[in-house]
């Protein structure tokens, strides 16, 4: 049976890192990365990029659209 695996892109300059997408992660895949964008904000990134299944809760809780999420089948 096939196993879906996810990518999570974010557009980093978009993001203010409100923490909602981090606490959405029904995976633990997201954190606040220590460093900050342009405009003083720590964004969003994949710490646990193979633990992202692609469930896209992610994407759907963040406020200003800056999460994009793939997804592929992989074949066990």
């Amino acid at each position: 049976m096939a196993k879906l695996k996810g990518a999570v892109i974010i557009d980093t300059e978009r993001c203010k890192g409100c923490n909602l997408c981090v606490v959405a992660c029904p995976q633990d895949v997201l954190m606040l990365h220590s460093e900050a964008n342009v405009k003083g904000y720590n964004y969003a990134y994949m710490e646990n990029p193979d633990d992202c299944t692609g469930c896209s809760t992610c994407a759907l809780v963040c406020p200003d659209a800056c999460i994009t999420v793939y997804r592929v089948k992989v074949e066990s």
